[in-house]
């Protein structure tokens, strides 16, 4: 079982993505506005470009800031897809890492809803 933090009540709700290092917000924004969004369990969801994902969230903190740490799968242009990624919560800004396992890895920035 995951250890329960305060910082799972504190990153609960959905964030638009800003920036990506890897693609540029209109791919970010094809299909939808790009997101992220934390359950207050440990599940959560993604979608940017023509990637959807849902997050297996472990919630931690990181230097005193809410954190969460998430594996993921779902599908990227319809093929099966797999990854990880990391994300801090300072003030309204998450600042983390989405990796695909075997590929492509993005630092990115998202403001809450």
């Amino acid at each position: 079982m995951k250890k329960k933090t305060g910082a799972s009540k504190s990153l609960a709700g959905m964030y638009y993505i800003t920036w990506m290092e890897q693609w540029d917000q209109d791919f970010v924004n094809e299909e939808t506005q790009g997101y992220f969004r934390f359950g207050k369990e440990s599940r959560g969801d993604f979608h940017f470009g023509f990637v959807q994902g849902e997050m297996d969230c472990s919630y931690v903190e990181r230097e005193g800031m809410p954190a969460v740490e998430f594996s993921w799968e779902g599908h990227n242009e319809c093929n099966p897809a797999t990854g990880r990624g990391w994300a801090v919560l300072d003030s309204d800004e998450l600042t983390g890492q989405v990796s695909f396992h075997f590929g492509d890895e993005s630092a990115f920035k998202a403001k809450r809803k």
